[in-house]
């Protein structure tokens, strides 16, 4: 199979390296001619993923097309579609995922579990909803890895929001952030991964580290995957579907965001899982079996971050202490360049159990530091 990917990054760059055992060729597209794709696709076309033209023409060269990225041209994708090519996700998906309140309204409508929320247009809208502060805004569109997001906890944080169409979500107490990686292919079958706990760096709103199986009673774990699954099904989508999920201090499970493609919340499956999520998303889109996504061991996952203060060249310290250690696998995703807190790769740490597997990540964290 001749499979596109519309984005360059190192997702897509995983994606290959799955995709590779099993013959197929691939092709990507990113406007980066450095991107971490660039080396290791059959051909790499160096254009805007917003060039509409430019992911046409590169779809009609594939057998399927899928994305890395969500801000892509959902134009050419649908008229690829209409063409008889095999598109997923859908495009529809994409225009409901790159639009927060057109998801959150999709979850009301459904009867799917979210917090409180308002829409507003610009900032002074958010004094007609004095009644849901605390608030998170979350702009509508363009937002991503933290950005586009910004609390509103009293009605003195006004004048630092957004001032473009927003989502203000109300403020959730949660006592644990989750994930679901649930895939979808066309023939219905849908399965889903075990659920991870994540913890965000709190300076930069980006996951720090995750841990799987999560430290959740098993009726939560049931919930929390049954919620994915329903998801994917009600938005009929094909496909692997990221579902980031809050569990609150009462006990309940909400949904918070989704992305329709592999997600850093499923790095660890490469190593922890007898199919990776990457593996997965190909047999999804290929309609295929979509195989078992069960846990072989617990595992731990830390994303290496570019440190504060530097920029340019990177460098990797303390990798040889790391991989010294007995189930560490690190993931270097090929990135010339660092800056303060861009993802330039991850480790994944096995362990007989999440708290063995987690104490080990925080070690190999706190020794690898990626400088310029």
């Amino acid at each position: 199979m001749r499979i596109g990917i519309v984005g360059g990054g190192q997702l897509g760059r995983m994606f290959i390296q799955n995709a590779l055992n099993y013959g197929h060729e691939i092709v990507t597209l990113d406007p980066d001619p450095e991107a971490p794709c660039s080396l290791i696709s059959h051909e790499f076309i160096c254009a805007d993923r917003n060039d509409e033209e430019a992911v046409y023409q590169m779809g009609k060269t594939c057998d399927v097309v899928t994305i890395e990225i969500e801000n892509v041209s959902v134009p050419a994708l649908k008229r690829l579609e209409a063409e008889g090519v095999k598109v997923f996700p859908q495009p529809r998906i994409l225009e409901m995922v790159k639009d927060k309140g057109v998801q959150k309204r999709f979850y009301e409508e459904h009867g799917l579990p979210t917090a409180p929320f308002a829409l507003v247009e610009s900032k002074e809208q958010i004094r007609q909803h004095l009644d849901l502060l605390p608030v998170m805004q979350k702009m509508r569109v363009g937002g991503y890895d933290g950005k586009g997001v910004t609390p509103i906890k009293t009605e003195a944080d006004i004048p630092s929001g957004f001032d473009a169409p927003s989502v203000l979500e109300q403020w959730v107490d949660y006592a644990l952030e989750l994930a679901v990686l649930v895939a979808r292919n066309e023939n219905g079958e849908v399965t889903s991964f075990p659920v991870v706990e994540q913890v965000f760096n709190a300076e930069a709103n980006l996951v720090d580290y995750l841990v799987s199986p999560a430290r959740i009673k098993p009726e939560v774990e049931a919930e929390a995957r049954a919620l994915a699954e329903k998801l994917i099904a009600e938005i009929d989508m094909v496909g692997l579907l990221a579902v980031e999920l809050f569990l609150t201090r009462d006990g309940r499970v909400l949904i918070n965001e989704i992305a329709p493609r592999p997600h850093n919340s499923g790095h660890h499956t490469i190593e922890a899982c007898y199919v990776s999520q990457f593996d997965v998303h190909m047999r999804s889109i290929l309609n295929w079996p979509l195989g078992d996504t069960s846990l072989r061991t617990p595992a731990a996952m830390i994303n290496l971050l570019g440190e504060k203060g530097f920029s340019g060249p990177v460098v990797y310290q303390g990798m040889d202490e790391a991989i010294a250690t007995s189930g560490v696998y690190p993931h270097v995703y090929g990135k010339a360049l660092t800056k303060p807190f861009r993802k330039m790769g991850h480790v994944t740490v096995v362990g007989s159990s999440s708290e063995e597997a987690l104490e080990k990540a925080k070690r190999v964290k706190e020794g690898i530091k990626v400088i310029a």
